[in-house]
């Protein structure tokens, strides 16, 4: 994993952690609570499968300017 994978995967852990911790703490009922962590762990999934989705798509795009530019050169 590359530096911006990880930082991307640490920012996503700590932003569900804090989400976690604030749905928690905050005052309420416990069938309240749990209904909000539902929310917030559908939130967080979607975000997360957003940025998977955005970095394998910007992986195929390197993968294929890869192959072009090595093409270009065997090509020579």
């Amino acid at each position: 994993m590359d530096n911006t994978g990880k930082v991307l995967f640490a920012a996503l852990v700590g932003a569900a952690a804090g989400a976690v911790a604030g749905v928690l703490l905050a005052p309420a009922s416990g069938e309240e609570t749990r209904k909000k962590l539902r929310e917030e762990g559908e939130r967080i999934k979607d975000d997360v499968t957003k940025k998977v989705g955005s970095l394998a798509e910007e992986g195929r795009e390197k993968i294929e300017e890869i192959k072009k530019k090595a093409a270009e050169t065997v090509n020579s």
